[in-house]
Parts: structure tokens; sequence; C-alpha cells
């Protein structure tokens, strides 16, 4: 007669293996995505700057001169930042937010590449300073940079 108990030993091997590759996978983007990062912008003048970072997401996909990528792509980092699910769990502290300011400046990025600087600057909610900080998370350098500041 089988053992039931003995039947579950090939699948709780499986589960293991699954959910050790998918922390593995985790760990990596993680690394990623800190890597990716701008080195001269530290975590905490990222996070200083969320409230207007997400208002100048959604006025950037809301834009319809904008290409439909460029939307899409901002639509689902909207979409990741609200929702509960995280590479990094936002319940740890500073590394919880890190994750999503690196996410974001990593879009910012490619946002700018594809739609210009024009673009962030039109819809920059904040202050000058703001700007200097968000435009150095798009991997601009707003001293090399001919586009004036808003007052």
């Amino acid at each position: 007669m089988l053992d039931p108990v003995d039947d579950l030993g090939p699948a709780l091997l499986t589960l293991g293996g699954v959910l050790g590759g998918l922390l593995l996978l985790w760990l990596v983007l993680i690394a990623l995505l800190w890597w990716r990062r701008p080195d001269h912008v530290t975590v905490r003048e990222a996070l200083r700057l969320l409230p207007d970072v997400l208002r100048l997401v959604r006025r950037l996909a809301a834009d319809r001169t904008l290409p439909r990528s460029v939307r899409v792509r901002l639509w689902l980092l909207l979409g990741y930042l609200v929702s509960p699910l995280d590479l990094v769990p936002d319940v740890l502290p500073v590394v919880g937010y890190a994750d999503d300011a690196v996410l974001v400046a990593w879009v910012l990025r490619s946002v700018v590449r594809r739609a210009g600087d024009a673009a962030l600057t039109r819809h920059w909610p904040g202050t000058a300073t703001g700007l200097t900080v968000v435009s150095r998370l798009a991997g601009l350098d707003r001293e090399r940079d001919a586009t004036p500041l808003p007052e």
C-alpha cells in the first residue's frame, strides 16, 4: 500500500525548485534595477519627489501628442506603482520603496529618449529644483541642456 506522505516528496521538491528559481530571478532583477540607477541620484532624493513624479507620469500618460508606446509604458508604470504586488515589498524600510524609485527612473529615461525633454518640462508640476532632480533621474544633464527651467 502506498503512503500518501511518500507521494508528496516529488511535489514538494518541485515546488521548492520553482520557488527557489523565482526567488533567484527576483534577486537578479532587483540587482539589475539597482545597477541601472543613475549614480548621482540618491534614493532619498528620488523618494522625496514621489507625489510630483506621480502627477508627472499621469500627465505624460494622458498626453495624446506623445507616441502611443510611451503612453503605454507610463500607464504600465502607474499600474505597477499602485499595485499591492511589488518586486520588493514596500513594508521593508527604504529598500521597499527603492525598487519603485529605480523603476521610475528607468521608465522616465526611456520616455525622455522617445518623447524628448520638452515633454518632461511641459508636464512637470513641481519646483524647478525638483525638475532638476527628475531630469537627472531621467538621464539629462540640466547644466548642458539649453531648455530653460520653468519658474
